[in-house]
């Protein structure tokens, strides 16, 4: 089987998504199943709302390939254009797409929420990132002396993030305690914390090795890389407990609802940190790699023995995709 994703890669710091296509790529060179041409493959993968052009071209150029669609959102609560957005992806689900793939539990039930159909097969496949990349301290468990070291990141200054908690910590945290890095980008300028702008992966990586103690309070996250990543590098996490933040964090730290507890839960995970770095256990991105080749040899078979048939694009499906 022969995989062609369909995706407008970038170097350097940019979003979970990218990232995250850039380690399962990765991955698939290593096991020989990547062609970077589409009209040699069975399977077309593509990516939530992205290259819609061209996904209806490749679609109407090669029915006969099996498309797969890696969602992310829902959109709408992530502010302008999201509804529209959320639309575009729902209809790409609907009339192209074979196989959906959720990053979340979360993310599928909060789809169908907002009007997203059942798809004729559908699988939630959590992230992983690039093990070369994020990876442990080679000491193993850290044994921190003197202050606690906190960290946060972010690629992006949207508003859901959850600056209100990094500025109430800037505010607020012990820093005869405590700590911390925020890298990435900000809204405004922090007084206590100290702020690194985007790096490479491998220098994020680098920074995280470094500290005890994930702080992550986005709001909204079909399956956060910068979480994801972070459990990776070691750091047990205190995450804001919404979305899919929970279900991917599990029993590797806690979760705050607000201003309210984000300091004691902090302090519970520091007072903890041998028992929540015992529980570090991430799937690899080599499973997760097996979790897309087994969904999608899944519906090969089923093609093969005269079960399915892929989806055809009809004429006013072409027109509906185009005018979003």
């Amino acid at each position: 089987m022969k995989i062609y994703i369909l995706f407008d890669f970038v170097d350097g710091p940019y979003g979970g998504g990218n990232q995250f296509l850039k380690a399962l790529r990765h991955e698939f060179i290593r096991i020989d199943c990547l062609s970077d041409n589409p009209e040699n493959t069975n399977v077309v993968l593509f990516n939530s709302h992205h290259c819609l052009s061209e996904v209806i071209k490749l679609k109407k150029r090669y029915p006969d390939k099996i498309f797969f669609h890696r969602v992310d959102g829902p959109m709408v609560y992530r502010g302008e254009n999201g509804e529209k957005i959320d639309k575009t992806i729902f209809s790409l689900n609907k009339f192209i797409a074979d196989g959906t793939i959720f990053q979340s539990e979360w993310s599928r039930l909060e789809s169908y929420k907002q009007g997203m159909l059942n798809n004729n097969y559908e699988t939630v496949i959590h992230n992983a990132p690039d093990p070369d990349i994020f990876f442990p301290p080679s000491n193993g468990q850290k044994n921190p002396s003197g202050k606690i070291k906190l960290i946060a990141t972010s690629w992006s200054d949207n508003p859901g993030k959850g600056f209100d908690i990094y500025h109430f910590l800037d505010k607020n945290l012990d820093f005869k305690m405590y700590e911390m890095t925020f890298v990435g980008r900000v809204d405004r300028q922090f007084k206590n914390i100290k702020m690194i702008p985007p790096v490479s992966s491998s220098n994020l990586a680098a920074h995280l090795r470094q500290h005890d103690i994930f702080v992550f309070a986005s709001k909204l996250e079909a399956c956060s890389n910068s979480l994801v990543e972070a459990l990776n590098c070691g750091l047990p996490s205190v995450v804001m407990n919404t979305s899919s933040n929970p279900e991917i964090l599990d029993e590797k730290g806690l979760t705050f609802d607000g201003k309210e507890d984000v300091l004691t839960k902090i302090k519970m995970v520091a007072d903890n940190l041998d028992y929540y770095n015992n529980k570090l256990n991430m799937p690899s991105i080599e499973e997760i790699t097996e979790n897309y080749c087994q969904f999608f040899e899944a519906i090969f078979s089923d093609i093969r023995n005269g079960v399915y048939r892929t989806k055809r694009l009809r004429f006013f499906e072409v027109m509906k995709l185009k005018t979003i």
